[in-house]
């Protein structure tokens, strides 16, 4: 392969991956007009981006008072919006676009808001259980109170009637619920079971700056570049405008001057057009070096764990909370409201809602473990969670901001009613965890086009089948399959953006993206991650034409090289004997090789009658059809950086 030819092919190559660049101004655009659609709505909510709005919404709602659990509960659904929309701003836009006092705000703001609305159910709960001997249940005596919303479900029972034969506290006939110790069945005290399905207990994960401080670097080169263009430029047209001076000293000849006039501003307009040219062509440069930077750390491994767990710590890089948070209370039941000539009158506590400490912090040479044994609790895992296996269930330690797994004893998990039961030392807030990498590494993956500017990704794994379409800037899931059987999914037929899909699939405990520390607790396929971005890249770019999918080769070669199979796909429906091609990338040459798949050994032998290229775009269009190659050069740069981004995501060529 010549050197002259080499250089055309990478030159071509770079203007075909102008699409990413293209892409990420066509993101900012977006970002900047969802602001002005806010803004335009008047719908009377803040922009949570926005300091003083955000911070007038707070401040009003602490001064609303004596607000039910059904005002909060229909409150929190704008809370957990405005919530959302910050923590979408955060993965969404570029670290190279975040300034750090931007971040502190906006982690401050989700903060605020998560404390606020727990304090919101905490005041509502108090508000309930003041009332509770008017609300009491005829039969039993007590009062029981379920509430189900789409974001939270809520169980508060009070003991009124102290009956020490009643240990069994189940909510509305069904399973969930407390087995309670006599000792708390006589005591004045309230249980409450809070299932929030969010997750507002798990620390915020910091915003990387890696990539930020090489930004401010190469923004800073290019910065000085521009301003030297610039400074050329003007020191251009001032020797000009000396020349023309010097020419035109003549002032009898008017007509002369006036068309030197005329022609010195046409050459200066046409200097200063080619300067705003170069100024763009720059900016440019930057915002294509810091896309390229931004991929490579998607997929880039860290060099080590980000700190030692403690024992019995959850280590959150290996394992995933799913389904939320289950709070888990026992309440002294505040003074209740009596009747009195018309009146209703009740003492309001000072100090608020007060916990009930169980077991008490002393005992007094009492033995704890017969006079106050662990509480049984029941739970019923969310209805759009998937479990892979039985889940493990962590509590939440305030003082070490961590979740634990000691102090829980007696797991079970019956998978048809989707109930977990366990016992616990003492309540708080619980989570059930399942391991972040059950579905890693993958069997095998496929990237086949549909169709026009549409992509569909099938990711294989032990467990299922997963199947995502792509179109512009957006991603649905199109299957699961467990089991051999189709499993429905509430996320189903709903189009999100790439950052949201993969946030959506990962709390349905659909996790096939890894992240950096992954490979320290899944066997890989190591390939080296800028070659691995680079085949990424090229791969998107023939992601509208041709079919790629998974070599058992891939593994079998060295870790600087990557093998997938290959096949023109200009059809809708798929080729039932499809005759794949096996390509060969090492990040700066491309090769078909004679081997197929089902070759016994491995060779890296050229087929015959072709021969090395640069790229695999130029290896691919040696033998491609020319109606596949024009469909290649007219997708759309949103289609491409969608499919790059979730193929970074996955990182199907190490994770397979």
């Amino acid at each position: 392969m010549d050197l002259e030819r080499r250089n055309e092919e990478l030159e071509e190559l770079c203007l075909l991956e102008g699409c990413f660049p293209e892409a990420e101004k066509l993101k900012r655009d977006t970002r900047l007009l969802s602001q002005w659609k806010h803004y335009i709505q008047c719908d009377g909510s803040p922009d949570p981006s926005i300091s003083p709005e955000i911070n007038t919404f707070i401040s009003l709602w602490k001064e609303e008072t004596n607000e039910t659990l059904e005002e909060v509960i229909a409150k929190s659904k704008l809370v957990l919006k405005l919530i959302e929309k910050l923590k979408l701003i955060l993965l969404e836009t570029p670290p190279y676009d975040l300034e750090d006092k931007n971040i502190k705000q906006y982690q401050g703001s989700i903060l605020e808001l998560q404390e606020l609305l727990h304090l919101k159910f905490n005041i509502a709960t108090e508000i309930l259980l003041r009332q509770a001997s008017t609300l009491a249940d005829l039969d039993s005596g007590n009062m029981e109170k379920v509430i189900q919303d789409e974001n939270v479900t809520l169980y508060v029972w009070a003991n009124l009637k102290k009956n020490p034969r009643y240990k069994s506290v189940r909510f509305s006939e069904t399973q969930i619920g407390f087995e309670i110790p006599r000792i708390l069945a006589t005591s004045d005290i309230a249980l409450r079971l809070l299932h929030t399905h969010y997750d507002h207990v798990t620390p915020l994960r910091p915003v990387p700056t890696s990539l930020r401080e090489y930004t401010a670097t190469v923004n800073h080169l290019v910065k000085d570049e521009v301003k030297y263009e610039e400074t050329a430029v003007d020191k251009e047209l001032q020797e000009e405008g000396k020349q023309q001076e010097n020419e035109s000293n003549s002032v009898h000849e008017e007509e002369t001057k006036f068309e030197e006039q005329s022609g010195s501003e046409v050459q200066t307009s046409f200097v200063r057009e080619e300067s705003e040219a170069t100024k763009c062509e720059l900016e440019m440069k930057l915002l294509s070096e810091t896309v390229l930077s931004a991929q490579f750390l998607l997929i880039k491994n860290a060099n080590e764990k980000p700190y030692i767990f403690e024992d019995n710590e959850v280590d959150l890089c290996q394992f995933t909370t799913l389904g939320g948070v289950y709070h888990l209370d026992i309440l002294e039941l505040p003074p209740q409201c009596k009747p009195t000539k018309g009146w209703m009158i009740v003492e309001i506590l000072k100090e608020g809602l007060q916990k009930y400490i169980y077991p008490p912090e002393t005992t007094e040479d009492v033995e704890t473990e017969s006079a106050f044994p662990p509480i049984e609790v029941t739970l019923e895992v969310q209805e759009n969670v998937i479990l892979f296996e039985d889940p493990m269930v962590a509590r939440w330690d305030a003082e070490g901001k961590h979740w634990q797994t000691d102090g829980i004893s007696n797991v079970s998990y019956k998978p048809e009613d989707k109930l977990v039961t366990f016992s616990l030392e003492t309540l708080g807030p619980v989570t059930l965890i399942q391991d972040a990498h059950i579905n890693m590494p993958f069997q095998s993956w496929e990237l086949t086009p549909l169709d026009v500017d549409q992509v569909l990704l099938t990711v294989t794994t032990v467990f299922t089948t997963i199947q995502i379409q792509i179109k512009e800037n957006l991603c649905l899931l199109a299957s699961i399959t467990l089991s051999n059987k189709k499993h429905f999914s509430i996320l189903e037929g709903k189009w999100m953006t790439p950052i949201s899909f993969i946030c959506a699939l990962k709390e349905a405990g659909l996790n096939i993206f890894p992240s950096e520390h992954s490979h320290f607790y899944v066997v890989i396929n190591y390939k080296d991650p800028l070659i691995e971005m680079k085949a990424y890249r090229q791969l998107a770019l023939l992601s509208s034409a041709f079919a790629f999918g998974w070599s058992k080769w891939n593994i079998v070669c060295s870790s600087n090289k990557v093998i997938v199979k290959l096949k023109e796909h200009l059809s809708e429906k798929p080729i039932q004997k499809p005759n794949w091609t096996l390509l060969m990338f090492s990040g700066d040459r491309a090769q078909r090789l004679k081997i197929n798949e089902n070759s016994e050994t491995f060779s890296e032998a050229l087929k015959e009658e072709t021969e090395f290229h640069s790229t695999l775009y130029h290896m691919v269009k040696d033998f491609a059809s020319q109606k596949a190659m024009e469909k290649v050069r007219s997708s759309s740069c949103q289609l491409i950086d969608s499919v790059c981004y979730m193929l970074l995501s996955t990182r199907v060529l190490s994770y397979s």
